[in-house]
């Protein structure tokens, strides 16, 4: 019984044997031989496909480039911002009161204390400093007076800020420990009172009948135009000089520097619960830093890079465009070749994979020349000169990506009109 179930099981293989075979045979192009059929397609019309290709040279480049732009001005203003104060964290005083007697009640302020408790409980600050404001007037010779603002903050402020000290010096922990009357003054005003920096290192202010020795002139590292604690009329002088012009110890403003930027939001968090417990309840502080302003910055630069990069995509719209038209004059230019490939045995499908290889292979070939000089430029500035141009492999991968697509969307016309064409028609053009 096994031989004959054996040897009526053979005659039902054949079939599918048969069928296997006839199925190999309708798809006998290799891959690798399509991808020859496309490399000798390139060579025999040399300039027709150079001219073809620079449009999606041009196009991936202009990608890459774009990319490189955007993240250039992106770095560049994010370190403005940055350089307003790296990892600063300003503690302020919102609202809250402390009652006192006859109905009486007084702001609860923070205090010089506030600061000390911090920095002993706080890890990672590198360099704290109180403010406490006021106003007055100076002279401004002639006669003329002028509303000042006087800040009375420790030397560490320099450094919380960012400072750039123009000409002179800033005061020192020494200054600060004898109680010198020595301040330093903001560009602006050193130019009103004496014509510039240089002349007012050594000269006077008169505060509340007080002379302070100017020992400096500073600036911001970035113009805030006006939305920082410093204007055109600051003085700066120490904290502990300043306390005498107020009789009080409190500050509505605490600075303080962490390391790095990762200690930023952790510190911000930490200090603001040191202060609240050590104040009434209801009164309200607020710890402010500049990652959520980065943050924000760095999405509208991100939003504008992928806004000009789709822009620059179009030039690759353009550009597939040429290489359809390209596509369908190879495939007019070479009816015959078809008609005898079909004659022979090729199937549609074998002459649709043909000609979207070779779309394909075209619009590559331009994706990765421009993706190369795309890639070069910023390279190259980089390496020749003391600019550091940052670059983005994630733009490369893209742009190499988009040109496959575009080859093969814009490949697909002429691709199916050449794997449609009847062998017959085909052999009879001239």
């Amino acid at each position: 019984m096994a031989t004959v179930a054996s040897s009526t099981a053979r005659p039902a293989q054949r079939p599918r044997t048969f069928e296997s075979t006839l199925k190999s045979a309708k798809t006998s192009l290799m891959f690798s031989e399509t991808i020859n059929l496309a490399i000798d397609s390139f060579k025999a019309s040399k300039a027709r496909f150079l001219l073809t290709m620079l449009g999606m040279v041009i196009g991936s480049a202009s990608i890459i480039l774009v990319v490189t732009l955007g993240l250039t001005g992106k770095n560049y203003a994010l370190n403005l911002i940055s350089s307003i104060g790296p990892n600063m964290i300003e503690m302020q005083f919102n609202g809250g009161s402390v009652a006192g007697p006859d109905n009486t009640s007084t702001p609860d302020f923070m205090t010089n204390a506030d600061m000390e408790a911090v920095n002993s409980a706080v890890p990672g600050i590198i360099a704290s400093s109180p403010m406490l404001e006021f106003h007055d007037r100076i002279s401004m010779g002639s006669g003329i007076t002028k509303d000042a603002m006087l800040l009375g903050v420790s030397p560490q402020y320099k450094r919380v800020r960012n400072l750039k000290v123009l000409s002179g010096r800033f005061f020192d922990e020494q200054d600060a420990n004898s109680h010198a009357k020595v301040a330093v003054i903001v560009k602006p005003l050193a130019r009103a009172l004496f014509g510039g920096s240089e002349g007012a290192i050594g000269n006077t202010l008169t505060v509340s009948g007080i002379p302070f020795l100017i020992v400096g002139v500073f600036e911001e590292s970035v113009e805030t135009f006006g939305q920082s604690e410093i204007s055109d009329q600051t003085i700066l002088i120490p904290y502990q000089v300043a306390r005498y012009f107020q009789g009080t110890d409190s500050v509505k403003q605490i600075f303080f520097t962490v390391a790095n930027s990762s200690q930023v939001e952790p510190a911000a968090k930490r200090i603001l619960e040191i202060i609240k417990a050590r104040h009434r309840p209801t009164s309200v502080y607020t710890a402010f830093t500049l990652t959520q302003v980065l943050h924000v910055m760095g999405q509208i630069a991100t939003m504008l890079t992928i806004v000009l990069t789709l822009a620059a995509a179009i030039t690759l719209i353009v550009s597939g465009v040429g290489i359809m038209n390209s596509m369908l004059a190879n495939v007019q230019a070479r009816i015959r070749e078809i008609g005898i490939r079909k004659a022979l045995g090729a199937t549609r499908r074998e002459i649709l994979m043909q000609f979207l290889t070779e779309s394909v292979f075209l619009s590559l070939s331009g994706g990765v020349v421009g993706t190369v000089i795309g890639l070069a430029i910023p390279f190259s500035v980089s390496f020749l000169t003391p600019f550091k141009v940052p670059h983005s492999w994630m733009s490369a991968v893209v742009s190499l990506f988009t040109s496959v697509i575009v080859g093969v969307i814009f490949g697909t016309l002429p691709a199916r009109r050449a794997a449609e064409l009847d062998p017959v028609t085909t052999l009879k053009y001239e």
